[in-house]
């Protein structure tokens, strides 16, 4: 009897016990990471997830992010996002829409800052995704937009993926025909960018 209760401890219970040893990487982010355009299994955050799962890592990707989203708009959202998912990394990718919209450069740190915050006092490691915005918004305004970021990292010891656009934004090929955000083949260029950082934290060495 007491072989039979131990079978039935392993067969019924260490399903749950091994999904309860995951833990959560939130993506909290915009349309660069809400795969705009596309459909959700194309974009970036489902393409870490396979990663994940062919490399049998104990992580589960958790993606709230929604296209248009500005710095504003993830301050509304940024409690109840920790309080339900209590995510051990967040992956914070927002501000694009601020600067292309021209927005105010200290209310984004600001709001960055504070998630940021926010995310470090429930004890996640946050990786913070940097941006770059056009030229044409003048020298000083996408100078100061792309150190906010590098200024925040340095400040709250995030982990920095410097350009999460790199090798796309200039590239048509990657691109929708809007000319900003990554087609499919671009997305798999995006998970590159991101797993470069993110491994270190994920893989146990």
């Amino acid at each position: 009897m007491k072989k039979i209760s131990f079978l039935f401890i392993v067969l019924f219970l260490a399903p749950a016990l091994s999904s309860a040893a995951n833990k959560t990487i939130l993506v909290f982010g915009d349309s660069l990471s809400a795969a705009y355009g596309l459909q959700v299994e194309l974009g970036w955050p489902h393409l870490l997830q396979q990663k994940i799962d062919t490399q049998d890592l104990p992580w589960q990707i958790t993606n709230v992010s929604i296209s248009g989203e500005t710095t504003d708009g993830g301050m509304l959202r940024i409690d109840d996002a920790l309080s339900q998912y209590q995510p051990d990394i967040v992956i914070l990718e927002l501000g694009a829409n601020d600067g292309l919209r021209g927005q105010s450069l200290k209310n984004m740190r600001n709001n960055l800052q504070q998630m940021i915050e926010k995310s470090q006092a429930i004890d996640a490691q946050v990786v913070l995704a940097g941006m770059h915005i056009p030229s044409n918004y003048g020298k000083r305004y996408t100078q100061g937009f792309h150190q906010s970021y590098i200024s925040l990292s340095d400040d709250y010891d995030t982990v920095l993926i410097p350009f999460i656009l790199e090798d796309i934004a200039t590239n048509q090929d990657l691109l929708l025909p809007d000319g900003l955000h990554p087609n499919a083949e671009g997305q798999k260029q995006m998970l590159i960018n991101v797993w470069q950082y993110l491994q270190p934290l994920v893989v146990s060495p």
